[in-house]
């Protein structure tokens, strides 16, 4: 038997590390590299993530009708053209914005004082906007894709295997970009390629043009691939027989679903917009923002060795806590004889406890001077994150009927990118609001953006236990909802 769907398995991966990795080029360079030419304040950066947090979540709701109606290969192939020419076009903002402005040179924007220096800020946050809404259209595109194709490759009982190991692309992409992004944007800069900066998104973004080439010629539906034998399509598609008989049914008794605006009378949906509106917008903060705090409150660019390990150790203690995220839940309903609702909320109230963590990031941090311990605190939040999104997704099979699951996890998906919007604009017009104020502004001894940090960290460390506590009211035991005939 061949394995050539194993080779489709590490295509997926790689395109899902360049997927993230590309979504991180921004962060990683911003505040060091981007922000002095264009003169911009948190308020502007946060402005650009919130943005590029709802727009993602929207295209979200048509990405996989995109892909289907495409078809895997042509859906596939746009979805990561798309991204891949918008994480490219952020290198031209700033020739636009010279142009558009009628500045001469870099140097001469970067001089510019008063009106001047904020029409140069706004005229470039616009730029940045629009290409990052195409980075976000073509990114929503992937996982759906991903999906696919394993259910093309594998059969059921290997797709969640093959499913952990694409997916794993996202925390080797986090652990990749902050030990390449900053190095590259620092070599083009000191080699006077414009600031640096520009020369990493191409070359981050010209990854996804590659890969094209690869799955071009790589990728063929199971039936019509050279490389698959018979012996391997057989392996392939031995649930046939199974997902035949479940079609004959389905066509024998046809499976109702809930209409859209029905969805919102169940408390179930409720349970899980609040745990998505709560918490989504945490990760996003840390993920956009965690460069910028190492820089701002401990001085450590994203382009020093000491800056790129920081990031690196954060993400290293997210991916590998993160693991146990989805086998807890297992342990209880298989040792104490929970069933899954109750095994899956008691090990995402454990999991609530973690983001506390943040807590003692400004405390420690800067009470010892030390940076390593809000990279620990952080990334043990972090952990605990991504262990309550597992389990979170998951609560949704537990509620709705399969016909609804879409629908309910599209719902999910927009009030997280609304929750995202909030957190990261807010925390951008706080940080600058702060930085203004200077020692005026106050919250628990700390003065100035020292403050207006703690003030989010306390937001972030206390969302999972009040989401909790919410969705525990909204559905304080397992209710499965069952469709009348």
């Amino acid at each position: 038997m061949t394995n050539w769907r194993w080779w489709m398995c590490v295509l997926l991966f790689v395109a899902t590390t360049v997927n993230y990795m590309d979504r991180q080029v921004l962060s990683l360079t911003w505040k060091d590299f981007i922000a002095p030419e264009f003169h911009w304040t948190d308020n502007d950066y946060g402005t650009i993530t919130s943005i590029f947090s709802i727009f993602y979540a929207i295209c979200m709701l048509f990405a996989g009708k995109f892909v289907d109606w495409m078809g895997t290969k042509k859906g596939y192939l746009w979805a990561i053209g798309v991204w891949s020419a918008g994480a490219c076009l952020h290198a031209v903002c700033g020739l636009l914005t010279e142009k558009m402005l009628g500045y001469e040179s870099v140097a001469a924007m970067m001089q510019a004082t008063g009106d001047a220096a904020v029409a140069v800020a706004s005229t470039s946050v616009w730029l940045f906007l629009i290409a990052r809404g195409i980075l976000a259209l073509g990114e929503a595109g992937n996982f759906p894709a991903a999906i696919k194709i394993t259910a093309e490759y594998f059969p059921k009982k290997d797709r969640a295997f093959a499913t952990s190991i694409f997916n794993a692309g996202a925390s080797v992409g986090a652990l990749i970009a902050p030990i390449t992004i900053p190095v590259l944007a620092q070599y083009f800069k000191n080699i006077g390629v414009g600031g640096g900066w520009e020369m990493a998104f191409i070359i981050i973004g010209a990854l996804g043009f590659i890969w094209m080439g690869f799955f071009v010629f790589m990728y063929d539906k199971p039936e019509q691939s050279k490389h698959v034998n018979e012996a391997e399509l057989a392996y392939i598609h031995q649930d046939d027989e199974e997902e035949a008989k479940e079609v004959a049914a389905k066509a024998a008794k046809e499976e109702k679903s809930i209409p859209f605006w029905k969805c919102f009378t169940y408390r179930q949906t409720w349970s899980f917009i609040v745990g998505k509106f709560f918490t989504d917008g945490v990760w996003w903060f840390y993920l956009f923002w965690a460069p910028a705090y190492f820089s701002d409150q401990f001085g450590y660019k994203s382009s020093s060795g000491t800056g790129m390990l920081l990031i690196l150790t954060l993400y290293a203690i997210v991916t590998l806590l993160s693991l146990v995220g989805g086998k807890l839940p297992t342990i209880f309903v298989d040792k104490k004889g929970m069933n899954p609702y109750q095994g899956r909320m008691l090990a995402m109230l454990i999991f609530a406890f973690f983001p506390l963590a943040a807590l003692f990031a400004q405390p420690l941090g800067l009470g010892f001077n030390n940076a390593w311990w809000p990279a620990i605190l952080i990334g043990l939040a972090g952990a605990g994150h991504q262990a309550w999104s597992a389990n979170l997704f998951s609560t949704i099979g537990d509620m709705f009927p399969k016909s609804t699951i879409a629908t309910i996890t599209g719902i999910g998906g927009m009030a997280g990118g609304i929750g995202s919007f909030l957190i990261n604009k807010g925390s951008g017009m706080l940080f600058t609001y702060a930085e203004n104020q200077g020692a005026a502004f106050t919250f628990m001894g700390y003065e100035g953006k020292p403050g207006a940090y703690m003030i989010v960290f306390c937001i972030c460390a206390v969302a999972y236990i009040i989401a909790w506590s919410i969705m525990k009211t909204l559905v304080p035991k397992y209710k499965p909802i069952k469709l009348e005939d």
